[in-house]
């Protein structure tokens, strides 16, 4: 049985999330459906991380197997015809060899956070950015990424219905810098608990607006205590950029 990985992208908005939840738009549940139009088959989705409702991705990867070898930009473009008008859509698609899994085999997964950082609200971003109104300092917000680094115990940054077995995780990269009016996050690791990335880019906000100093980060780090997180940001900026294998 031929096993097919492919790259998505969508806009997380209309759905609440990406797991497929009886009676509820998820993104797995829409490509099941657009993949049964395709094949006639009851096939499994399977991916790279679960996204929460409105999280957005530029490169989410998924498998799915198919009892009939077909060529993969059938497979591609057969599954785009019945996502439309869905705002999902199949980037690449090519078979998977050996053992390989979207979600087992990922050594590293990426996320961006899009921030507007100025006093208009977004008209064309609404939904895909957070906006903040108040001055970030930038340069602050890097040097609190930093102290995120590392293999740490991040109780902190994890939502209480994280069910992960352990809260220790490496973060191999953490960066922030400023795009004219957008300040934009970058997180890379192995994996990461639930609500991680939201949860460690509304503290290191705090730094930004100067309600916090670079040092408090570490020290919310450090208590390995949900109460000291900052405040979560939204999901309308949080994107799932990349996978490594």
């Amino acid at each position: 049985m031929p096993r097919y990985r492919m790259t998505i992208e969508y806009d997380g908005r209309p759905y609440k999330g990406f797991q497929a939840q009886a009676d509820l738009p998820t993104v797995q549940g829409s490509l099941e459906r657009a993949a049964h139009a395709f094949c006639g088959e009851d096939v499994r989705v399977n991916a790279a991380g679960r996204t929460d409702t409105g999280v957005h991705a530029l490169g989410q990867v998924i498998h799915i197997d198919i009892e009939k070898d077909w060529r993969p930009q059938v497979v591609r473009n057969a599954i785009n015809a019945h996502l439309v008008p869905e705002p999902i859509a199949v980037l690449d698609c090519e078979i998977a060899t050996g053992d390989w899994h979207a979600r087992f085999s990922a050594t590293e997964r990426r996320y961006l956070y899009r921030i507007l950082n100025r006093e208009s609200p977004p008209a064309l971003d609404r939904g895909r950015v957070w906006h903040v109104r108040k001055p970030l300092d930038a340069e602050a917000m890097h040097a609190a990424a930093q102290t995120l680094i590392g293999h740490h115990d991040f109780t902190t940054f994890r939502d209480l219905a994280c069910q992960a077995k352990s809260p220790m995780k490496t973060m191999d990269f953490a960066r922030v810098r400023r795009e004219g009016d957008e300040v934009v996050l970058e997180f890379a690791s192995r994996s990461f608990l639930h609500r991680q990335v939201r949860s460690m880019t509304g503290t290191i906000a705090e730094v930004g607006v100067g309600r916090w100093e670079v040092e408090d980060v570490r020290t919310a780090l450090e208590a390995r205590d949900r109460t000291a997180c900052g405040p979560v940001a939204p999901a309308d900026g949080l994107y799932l950029t990349a996978v490594r294998y």
